[in-house]
């Protein structure tokens, strides 16, 4: 079974543990799927999403949106220690600009 519309963000990588490519999934990290190509750990790892989203959707469960369909509002609160934020402060003032402008551009960076 797969998902029609799928637009959940999937990755593979190489697991040295287990000396397989693993299929991940972001919306769903407790779920993997371990093979011996990184072709079939994707096919392992959204067939397993698929057949959970269709057991939530048949249990009435609530099913996680995709990451990409996502509205962001462009704001999230970080919290950092007093000193990192006087550092901070000060160099967006030597700067001439706001802390939040500062803090956008490293965060871009």
């Amino acid at each position: 079974m797969t998902l029609k519309n799928d637009r959940y963000t999937y990755r593979v990588t190489w697991s040295k543990d287990d000396q397989e490519y693993v299929g991940l999934c972001a919306e769903f990290p407790s779920l993997s799927w371990l093979a011996r190509t990184p072709e079939a750990a994707l096919r392992g790892i959204r067939k397993v999403i698929a057949d959970v989203v269709k057991d939530m959707r048949e249990s009435g469960e609530p099913v996680p949106l995709s990451i990409a369909s996502r509205q962001y509002s462009g704001k999230f609160l970080v919290r950092v220690p007093p000193e990192v934020h006087r550092t901070l402060a000060l160099q967006a003032a030597e700067a001439g600009v706001s802390l939040n402008r500062l803090a956008s551009s490293k965060l871009t960076q």
